[in-house]
């Protein structure tokens, strides 16, 4: 199933060019209103999902830089050992792949994860989070999906019941 990995090199492109384009053309903490609930709101974050251990001094950037390359191995590997009929597990592995890459890239290169998309209500803010944050997102709900039984098929070679 290497074949979607076209889709785990779309999140990282669609991730990379989106940050650039925010850092390029943004001032930190910079907020733009694009619409009712939903800014960009350009920030820096040192930590993992929520902003956790985004106090922790420094040590983490390497920590989370590692854990994505051990998740992304062992993505990698799950992926290359799928069945041709296990598709939507497939696209789930490979957009949480792209996602795991997209933050890794920024943690190496800038010690930090540029986050962007700001989804709000009145005063709260949900977090900011950026395409790889989506892609991680959007994929592990399609694993959940998966895990509940849609998009499964009879394998080709098993009888339907």
């Amino acid at each position: 199933m290497l074949k979607w990995l076209w889709l785990t090199l779309l999140a990282i492109v669609l991730d990379q060019a989106s940050k650039l384009i925010v850092d390029n053309s943004m001032q930190l903490y910079e907020s733009i209103p694009l619409m009712p609930y939903f800014n960009l709101t350009y920030v820096h974050n040192t930590g993992a999902a929520f902003s956790f251990l985004s106090e922790a001094g420094g040590w983490q950037r390497w920590f989370f830089a590692i854990l994505a390359l051990v998740i992304s191995a062992v993505l990698s590997v799950w992926l290359a050992r799928l069945q041709k009929h296990e598709t939507l597990l497939a696209v789930a592995l490979s957009l949480v792949l792209g996602g795991a890459i997209g933050n890794l890239i920024d943690r190496l290169a800038y010690g930090y994860v540029i986050d962007f998309l700001d989804v709000y209500y009145n005063t709260w803010h949900w977090p900011a989070f950026n395409i790889a944050d989506s892609a991680i997102t959007l994929g592990v709900v399609l694993m959940l999906a998966e895990s509940f039984g849609f998009g499964h098929s009879t394998p080709p070679d098993l009888p339907k019941k």
